[in-house]
């Protein structure tokens, strides 16, 4: 038959039919005789005969073709029957062999192989499918995916003898296949997760086709199937903790680990335009408190689910981020991913901002000058370090005047919570040292300086009522931070008196430096209100420092103050309130007859009624018609200047506004409130305001 076979036809013969010859020699490749010897002649016979049916039949169409599925389920698993008998599969993996003449005559295994190869290599657009389907029923009958050792060198075989455009068809039936497996044991499905990770990366490197958002759709499908998987089994088992039931969870969690692996590798091999478009698309599955427009539903697995759900997103983001490089920051966090990115880091949780801050360290650091960085420290020469940058382009500039302050926010709010270890405090010092090296331009350098004083007066102040780890762990981060700036800057008065503090404290308050609070053993103050003015940085200090150097300082004097939005809601921040009463000490004059006796509300237009308007319909025209003139014939880059820098002055004026000392009312009566929608506070004091310049804003 295999002479046959191999001759060829001019003519086709469109009647000759060869059911009985794939049948029979389906049959001989599963001999079972009991001398070994004849059931391997046996079964080479057999394979020798479906190599020659595969042969005479799969190079014209006209002809009877076998690949309709009654002849390929019974033509591939006979094949795969005789190469699970390989003895070391590692072998096997990797492009198509060629095995020596003798090897394919003595050895059915991998003569089968290379039959195997040999008919997927032969398979069309058309016919594809029916060639990868009888793969999945012989493994499932056999039991191959636990272990999946036989499954992985089948699929490495399948993806590289097939031709390269046609590999998404073999993700999709492994997506659908796993699909079809979703409520199997949690060790089945790790192994068809690990199969499908073997092919993405095979078909990574060159033709996807459409199933990229498909394969991270499914994947994040079965994460959330998983996550429900394993918090059911935990709350069956609630009261009776069992080995069975930890090892079901620890089966669960390989399964997640594997989706976890699988989503990163595919993700950083993508070409960067596609992977930013599926960073988005993995953000937007992130589970936010409060919302209930995420397109993955966690709504019944609680906010423990949901936790993981989003601890197990921002692992994938993660790996999906690594080795990003953008050529502008913009391109790397545009606004639609940059606002959802940053509201984890305002939870409660130390594992979710920690992995908020990788996320950012991997899109900022685009020099690569992170792993130089790590671990918080006293650099005694930063120029030993060897950092790399570049100057800093006119988008980044742009970037940091649109969202400089969102990241500032988010920095100094991350150092005021409680549960932060040396880790997080690690990560803050790293994200302050990347934005002082790729996006810090003088301007920035002020607002960062500001940041950290800031930061120093949480620790010294202690409004929140931070442990005195805590506080002293805020100390040694602007230490560390403002050692690296300063010597980055190389502006010398500056360096000296960071120098000098950083030598005061070594030496009276060593806890103050991040050597010695974030060891095992540490002694920590009391409390911090009895020491002295030399152990702290001091504003009027680095203003002057600074200010010889040819640096703008007039901004230093202005205390950096967090913007409010609405992203604590959406975080779930214990301190948070939507609403919040303030009341207003009116001091009686000398008028006795001007005492208020009653509670009055202050509304937006009961304010707005107040100001004069004498005038002002008359100066309002005219000063519509100098903007609208100015920005017909004014230079762009002149118009975007003027009104950031406007925008900058009236943030820090409404900051100053808005500073309220806080005192004890002198009598019950002669107050009013004022209702603040969405404005945070977390208690309701009675304070004394600038009453007339609020007014006037």
């Amino acid at each position: 038959f295999v002479k046959f076979a191999n001759i060829e036809e001019d003519t086709p013969s469109y009647h000759r039919r060869y059911d009985f010859f794939v049948s029979r020699f389906s049959a001989m490749c599963h001999s079972c005789d009991h001398d070994p010897e004849i059931q391997t002649e046996i079964r080479i016979a057999g394979i020798r005969g479906i190599q020659g049916v595969v042969r005479k039949t799969v190079n014209d169409e006209l002809r009877a073709t076998i690949w309709e599925p009654q002849h390929m389920d019974k033509i591939v698993p006979s094949l795969l029957f005789n190469m699970q008998k390989i003895e070391d599969i590692d072998s096997r993996i990797g492009p198509p062999s060629s095995p020596t003449g003798g090897e394919k005559e003595e050895n059915p295994a991998l003569l089968a192989e290379n039959c195997f190869r040999e008919l997927l290599g032969r398979a069309t657009y058309g016919n594809m499918n029916n060639a990868v389907r009888p793969v999945f029923v012989h493994l499932d009958h056999h039991r191959l995916w636990d272990p999946n050792e036989f499954a992985v060198s089948c699929f490495k075989i399948i993806m590289y003898s097939i031709q390269a455009q046609y590999s998404h068809h073999v993700i999709q039936e492994i997506l659908g296949h796993l699909d079809v497996r979703k409520r199997d044991s949690p060790r089945v499905r790790a192994g068809i997760i690990q199969v499908l990770l073997e092919a993405v990366a095979i078909a990574a490197k060159g033709s996807i086709g459409p199933t990229v958002l498909e394969v991270f759709n499914t994947l994040l499908k079965h994460l959330r199937i998983s996550v429900d998987f394993e918090l059911g089994d935990r709350r069956s088992s609630a009261g009776s903790a069992t080995f069975s039931t930890s090892s079901k969870e620890s089966d669960e969690r390989i399964v997640q680990n594997a989706i976890i692996q699988t989503i990163g590798f595919f993700g950083s091999n993508l070409p960067d335009y596609q992977r930013s478009e599926i960073m988005m698309f993995i953000m937007g599955k992130v589970p936010v408190f409060g919302t209930t427009s995420q397109s993955l539903d966690t709504s019944h697995l609680g906010d423990l689910g949901t936790r993981r759900i989003q601890i197990m997103l921002l692992r994938s983001l993660l790996m999906v981020t690594s080795g990003y490089k953008a050529t502008t920051i913009t391109n790397a966090l545009p606004p639609p991913f940059l606002d959802p990115l940053l509201s984890p880091s305002l939870m409660e949780d130390s594992e979710l901002r920690q992995l908020v801050l990788e996320i950012l360290h991997n899109l900022i650091d685009r020099h690569d000058n992170r792993a130089k960085l790590r671990g918080i420290r006293i650099i005694p020469d930063v120029s030993d370090l060897k950092i790399k940058r570049d100057k800093i382009s006119r988008q980044d500039v742009s970037f940091m005047k649109k969202h400089g302050q969102h990241l500032y926010r988010h920095i100094y709010l991350g150092c005021k919570e409680e549960d932060n270890v040396q880790k997080n405090f690690e990560l803050l010092f790293t994200s302050l040292a990347l934005t002082t090296i790729e996006l810090a331009n003088e301007e920035v350098v002020i607002d960062l300086i500001r940041l950290a004083i800031a930061l120093q007066d949480i620790a010294i102040i202690n409004e929140d009522n931070l442990p005195m780890f805590n506080r002293c762990g805020v100390m040694a981060l602007v230490a560390a931070y403002l050692n690296f700036l300063s010597q980055m800057i190389a502006v010398p008065a500056f360096c000296q008196h960071v120098s000098k503090v950083i030598e005061t404290r070594s030496l009276e308050a060593p806890y103050f430096l991040p050597e010695t609070i974030f060891k095992d053993k540490c002694n920590l103050p009391k409390s911090l209100e009895k020491h002295e003015k030399n152990l702290f940085f001091l504003t009027n200090k680095i203003a002057e420092s600074l200010g010889g150097s040819g640096y703008s300082v007039e901004r230093l004097s202005v205390p950096y103050v967090p913007q409010v939005t609405d992203e604590d809601r959406l975080s779930r921040r214990k301190s948070i309130v939507d609403t919040v009463s303030i009341q207003v000490d009116i001091l009686p004059g000398n008028n006795t007859e001007a005492k208020v006796d009653n509670t009055e509300e202050i509304t937006f237009e009961a304010l707005k009624k107040a100001i004069d308007n004498n005038g002002l319909e008359e100066q309002e025209k005219e000063k519509r018609r100098l903007v609208i003139e100015k920005f017909q014939k004014a230079p762009f880059e002149e118009i975007a200047a003027q009104c950031e820098t406007k925008a900058n002055l009236l943030h820090d004026r409404l900051a100053q506004i808005l500073e309220l000392t806080i005192r004890p009312p002198p009598s019950p009566s002669g107050t009013m409130t004022i209702t603040a929608g969405h404005a945070h506070y977390q208690s309701v004091p009675v304070y004394e305001m600038k009453f007339p310049d609020l007014c006037v804003y």
